[in-house]
Order: structure tokens, then sequence, then C-alpha cells
């Protein structure tokens, strides 16, 4: 039996031992997050949410003014969008380097790492996760095949040069 079980059971209602909660940062931060938030609730799976990266993305921006010093996204953002693309860059070849090597629990550990710089680079440059969420429902349901192609007459339309990606 718990011990707020047991209280119950010795006739004091629930949460009345209790202490006040005492405000943190991560409860501080859960609120700005919440309230910041302005999608939609993420589809649940196995219990985890991908709502976790709109949550992170508000945290990210918050840090755009905190000081260097303390703050890990804060000293990345100060660096400036070259920096934290090249960042983000190192973060996917380590994860790309677990996956050949078949390392599941380092994939999840670099992917993780991978999410996060992505989401300073689009603190950095501007863009909010609605953004990139409205353009993968844009996406949904289209063949990744015909999607691929009409994003490559784009860009050699729009430019003028072919573009030389692998398909």
């Amino acid at each position: 039996m718990t011990k707020l079980t047991k209280k119950a059971a010795a006739g004091k209602p629930k949460g009345t031992s209790r202490k006040p909660k005492k405000l943190t940062a991560v409860t501080d931060r859960s609120r700005l997050a919440a309230t910041a938030m302005a999608t939609p609730a993420a589809p649940s799976v196995g219990g985890v949410d991908a709502a976790v990266l709109d949550r992170l993305w508000s945290v990210v921006m918050s840090r755009r003014t905190a000081d260097p010093t303390v703050s890990h996204s804060a000293r990345l953002l100060s660096r400036g969008p070259a920096k934290v693309a090249q960042k983000f860059g190192e973060e996917a070849v380590e994860c790309v380097i677990e996956a050949v090597l078949g390392n599941k629990d380092a994939i999840i550990a670099e992917s993780a790492d991978v999410l996060y710089h992505l989401l300073v680079v689009w603190v950095a440059s501007d863009v909010a996760p609605r953004d990139v969420w409205a353009e993968l429902q844009r996406r949904e349901g289209i063949s990744g095949v015909a999607e691929k192609a009409s994003r490559v007459r784009a860009l050699s339309g729009a430019s003028g040069v072919e573009t030389k990606k692998i398909p």
C-alpha cells in the first residue's frame, strides 16, 4: 500500500499532508510550453507523444535572450546560424555512424541530439514547428516518388540550375 493510500485508509483526505509544490525551472518551462503551444495535441504512441518537440521548441525559443553562460541553447544561438547548422550537421553524422554500426541505444541517444539541434536550427532560422508540421501534412498521401519529382522540377525551374541530389 502506498503512503497516500495508507493515509486515505486512516481517514485523512487524500493530499492533505502534501507540501505545496515549489516552482522550479522545470515546472516554469512546462507552463511556458503549455501556454506557447498553438498546435493540436500530438497523437500518443506507446504513452509517449510527439508534442514533446513543440514543448522543447518553446523552451529553446525562450532561451534566445537567456545568458549564454547558463543556457546551452543560448550559447548555441549566440554563435549564429552557421555555427548552429554546423553543430546540427555534426550530430546528424554521429547518428548516421551509430546507424551504420547498428547500435540501437546510441541511435536513440543521437536521434534525440539531432532533434534538439534541429529545433535550435529552426529557432535560429525563425521557423516554427507548425510550419514544418503543415508541410508534412501537405505531403501526406502523396507518393514519395511523385513528391520528390515535383520538388526537383520546382527547384530547377525556380533557379534555372539543375540539382544533382540523389533521387
